[in-house]
């Protein structure tokens, strides 16, 4: 339905909180929210290299205003644990993964830098997890582009903090993430048993995509397409086995289009440089969301990869999300009620070591 042409006083999809469902039927996790932190943006004021967001800066004039209205729109959603809370209720979730929002990472600044906005949003999160550890974890940030500094700060946000796992970009200010330097902060993730929660931060090469804000709708799969690509071809999957990793959006492009690497494997020895069995090998011990918006994707997705390997997410508070997740996954026709259980939280729990309630385990 177009935006334009919603009858008046419908809801707008995309504006949560969505349509209300009671917490009595399932056990719900939220993998995929976000939170925004005053103290990190007021470190990086004033930078632009460091606060500039790759989704923002490639998108039109009529994107970013939109962009800005949403912004101060969600405002109260963003900050505001006890407005998340009343949400959640509405929507029937019981927990939410809280990580930081997308251009809150800032992998551009400099590594003291890097790390004091990186410190400054872990502790925000680990302040709302505090007063409210039965309805959130956290899920914090690492200045990955300082890897010694970052393993630093997993210890922190692991061992001081509680958090279950960390958000990362697609790419690291453009370098990829299969860089060698890269790999201790993978293997300190395998090693402690986090989740890694992969987001997309806009397309690096978004010249053709800035109208109609395809810097979101193309770019944002795109970048988790190519990041996924990488990390697999780079050999980071097969480096690192039990590295638990979630990727935002139904996996990009790549899990609707898994044939090409394999053929790709199959027919060219410059792709095997690094790695040894089927790319598609590799690609089944990922995770996805369940963020996909039609029945046929997310039927797809459990066929293609199992319903094990999906999560439930919203994208909360974003006017892309998902406003009635539970909704979308109960009406799947294609999905039996032990699917549904794993997809709406359990999967979560195993990979975050959370408890499902006694009332429905």
């Amino acid at each position: 339905m177009l935006f334009k042409c919603l009858p008046e006083g419908a809801p707008i999809p995309g504006r949560f909180p969505g349509p209300v469902h009671a917490r009595d039927k399932w056990f719900t996790i939220d993998i995929h929210c976000h939170v925004r932190n005053e103290k990190a943006t007021q470190l990086v004021e004033g930078n632009e290299q460091v606060s500039r967001w790759f989704l923002e800066t490639q998108a039109s004039p009529q994107s970013r205003a939109i962009n800005r209205a949403n912004g101060e729109r969600t405002n109260e959603q963003s900050v505001s644990p006890e407005r998340r809370i009343a949400d959640m209720d509405r929507m029937g979730i019981d927990i939410q993964a809280i990580s930081p929002a997308p251009r809150q990472t800032y992998y551009g600044a400099d590594p003291d830098l890097g790390l004091a906005t990186a410190r400054a949003i872990n502790d925000f999160i680990a302040d709302i997890c505090a007063r409210y550890p039965d309805r959130f974890v956290g899920l914090g940030t690492v200045p990955f582009q300082a890897p010694e500094l970052a393993v630093a700060e997993l210890d922190r946000l692991h061992k001081s903090l509680g958090f279950r796992g960390i958000e990362i970009m697609t790419h690291v200010a453009g370098e990829d993430l299969s860089a060698e330097r890269f790999r201790k902060i993978f293997a300190r993730c395998e090693e402690l048993g986090l989740l890694v929660f992969m987001h997309p931060d806009g397309f690096t090469e978004a010249r053709r995509l800035a109208q109609h804000y395809f810097t979101n709708v193309i770019g944002n799969p795109l970048d988790s397409t190519v990041a996924l690509h990488h990390l697999i071809f780079g050999g980071v999957l097969r480096d690192y086995p039990n590295l638990k990793l979630v990727v935002a959006h139904g996996g990009g492009f790549l899990p609707a289009y898994s044939g090409r690497i394999d053929h790709a494997a199959s027919a060219r020895p410059d792709c095997c440089e690094q790695i040894s069995r089927m790319p598609t090998t590799y690609l089944k011990r990922v995770y996805f969301d369940a963020l996909v918006y039609t029945h046929h994707q997310l039927e797809y997705l459990v066929e293609e990869y199992g319903a094990d390997h999906i999560l439930m997410g919203t994208d909360y508070p974003a006017d892309m999300g998902e406003i009635n997740p539970l909704g979308m996954i109960e009406t799947c026709p294609g999905l039996d009620d032990a699917e549904r259980k794993a997809i709406f939280g359990g999967n979560a729990a195993r990979l975050l070591n959370l408890e499902m309630p006694r009332r429905l385990r």
